[in-house]
Parts: C-alpha cells; sequence; structure tokens
C-alpha cells in the first residue's frame, strides 16, 4: 500500500510559477516510478510528467516541455513539480501517481496503482 498526499496548488497569474510537492507513505519509496497527472473540468485525465525510481529518467507531455520539471527526493520520500511559466490551460487538478510495478514510469494511467487526493491549480490570464 502506498498512501500519498499532494499540496502546493493554488491561484496564480499567467506567467507565474508553482510548486507542488506529492509526499508518499507506505511501500519504500526509492523502488517505484512516479508520475504526476491533471484533470481539467469535463476533460480526461492526463499525463504531465514521470519519474524513474532512481530521478535519472524523466518524461513530458509536449504541452509542459521547458516549463515543468519534475523531481525527486527519496531521502524525503516526496516528489515535486515545479511549474512555471504557466499558462491559463494548464488550469486543473493535479493528482500525483505511484507506480509500483515499473521503476521507469509510463505515461500511461492504468500503469498507475495509488494516486493521491489532488490539488487544485488555477492560472488566470
Amino acid at each position: 500500500q502506498v498512501q500519498l498526499v499532494e499540496s502546493g496548488g493554488g491561484l496564480v497569474q499567467a506567467g507565474g510559477s508553482l510548486r507542488l510537492s506529492c509526499a508518499a507513505s507506505g511501500r519504500t519509496f526509492g523502488t517505484y516510478a512516479m508520475g504526476w497527472f491533471r484533470q481539467a473540468p469535463g476533460q480526461e485525465r492526463e499525463f504531465v510528467a514521470a519519474i524513474s525510481w532512481s530521478g535519472r529518467t524523466t518524461s513530458y507531455v509536449d504541452s509542459v516541455k521547458g516549463r515543468f520539471t519534475i523531481s525527486r527526493d527519496n531521502a524525503k520520500n516526496t516528489v515535486y513539480l515545479q511549474m512555471n511559466s504557466l499558462k491559463p490551460e494548464d488550469t486543473a487538478v493535479y493528482y500525483c501517481a505511484a507506480d509500483v510495478s515499473s521503476r521507469t514510469g509510463s505515461s500511461r494511467r492504468a500503469e498507475y496503482d495509488y494516486w493521491g487526493q489532488g490539488t487544485q491549480v488555477t492560472v488566470s490570464s
């Protein structure tokens, strides 16, 4: 079992920055991949970024490349999503997720076993 708790969401103006955090507990954190997804109203939950167990391998959806950075601190059992140059279209509920069957991470939602409750990010124009 893995429990995930996100924090760091909020309201920000376009062009601003936010850093999301996701604290994990339960299974040994440094042994599995993590991901961030987001869901805007009326839309499907979509992949944002993933990171391998070691932090050495990352992947991103094209729309956030160069603006968002995923990272992890295995000593603190935490994964982060640094979001810069935010746009109104980034507005969504952001979820972190754990893929305990993989060390590399995936963009496929179905691969993830555990999810946090989500944190709202709202970007005003």
